[in-house]
């Protein structure tokens, strides 16, 4: 079966900045490039790539894991518009769950992004 691939988007800030982007830059180059392949795989599969790849956490909010040297990588993501996956921001966990304020940032990036798509 064919796959036909997701556009995936980084969120910006107003300001410019991008969250995920910064993040990654900040791994080491092996933890970068198994996110980057992460990333890539999650825009070839969307919605039909499932555990242990991503797990839905809350709100519309999704996680894409990804098993790293220093721990889990997880990068907070939703869907919109049809086709587009908008990844909001990533953090390093060692265990547990990842922590509600991180879902809080992930929903609140979300709603600024629908607002800024909202006014053009």
């Amino acid at each position: 079966m064919e796959r036909h691939p997701w556009e995936i988007e980084f969120y910006e800030r107003e300001t410019g900045r991008c969250p995920a982007t910064e993040f990654i830059q900040e791994l080491s180059k092996k933890d970068q490039v198994l996110t980057t392949k992460a990333i890539e795989r999650l825009g070839q599969y969307g919605p039909d790539l499932r555990r242990p790849y991503v797990d839905y956490l809350d709100d519309d909010i999704w996680e894409l894991r990804v098993h790293v040297s220093s721990g889990h990588v997880r990068m907070l993501y939703f869907f919109f518009d049809g086709r587009k996956i908008v990844i909001t921001h990533g953090l390093v966990k060692k265990q547990g769950p990842v922590p509600r304020s991180e879902i809080e940032r992930a929903v609140a990036f979300r709603s600024e992004y629908l607002a800024r798509r909202s006014r053009r």
